[in-house]
C-alpha cells in the first residue's frame, strides 16, 4: 500500500515539476525515473524536517519513563486523544486552534522543559500534526523537546506493545 502511495506521489510530482513537456515525452519517461525522483524527493523532505535524529524518542525509551513516573516530563497529544499517560491533550496541531492550544501551554513552561509530543493519527512521515508542532517549540526557543517515534501508529507502536495507557 505504501509503495502505491510513493508512486502516486512521484507522479504527481513529477508532472508538478514539469518532466512532461508534451506527448512524446510522457511516452519516453520510464518508471524508473519516476521513481528516481521520488526518492529524492523524500530524501529532500527529510533534510527539510523541524527535528533532528536525535530529538526521535523510541516508544520502548518513553515507556520506561512514564513506567517511572518521572514529574518533569511534559508529554503533549497532538491528536491521539492522551492515549499516553500524563500527557495532555491539545488537538490537532494541523488546525490554527489546536496549535494556538499548545502554544498557550507551552507559555506556562520553561524552555528547558523536557517535553515529549505525539501524534499517532497515522506515520509520522505523512503526519499533519507533527510538523507544525515541533516546528512551533522551536520557533519558541525551547532546548529539551523530543518527538516520539510512532512510525505506524499510536496502536501498532505503543498500545499493541503493551506500553502504559491512560485510563
Amino acid at each position: 500500500m505504501m509503495s502505491k502511495f510513493f508512486y502516486s506521489v512521484a507522479c504527481i510530482l513529477f508532472f508538478i515539476v514539469g518532466g512532461c513537456k508534451n506527448e512524446a515525452d510522457k511516452s519516453s519517461v520510464s518508471t524508473e525515473e519516476v521513481v528516481e525522483k521520488q526518492e529524492k524527493t523524500i530524501k529532500t523532505n527529510a533534510q527539510q524536517e523541524p527535528w533532528t535524529g536525535q530529538q526521535l524518542l523510541e516508544p520502548r525509551d518513553l515507556a520506561q519513563i512514564v513506567g517511572n513516573s518521572q514529574d518533569s516530563l511534559v508529554i503533549f497529544s497532538l491528536g491521539a486523544g492522551g492515549i499516553i499517560p500524563g500527557s495532555k491533550d491539545t488537538g490537532p496541531s494541523g488546525e490554527e486552534q489546536s496549535l494556538n492550544n499548545l502554544k498557550k501551554e507551552l507559555e506556562k513552561l520553561p524552555k528547558d522543559s523536557d517535553i515529549v509530543i505525539y501524534c499517532g493519527c497515522c506515520p509520522f512521515d505523512i503526519c499533519p500534526n507533527v510538523r507544525p508542532a515541533f516546528a512551533l517549540l522551536n520557533e519558541m526557543h525551547f532546548t529539551n523537546h523530543q518527538l516520539l517515534n510512532l512510525r505506524d501508529n499510536i496502536k501498532v507502536d505503543w498500545i499493541d506493545k503493551g506500553y502504559p495507557v491512560a485510563n
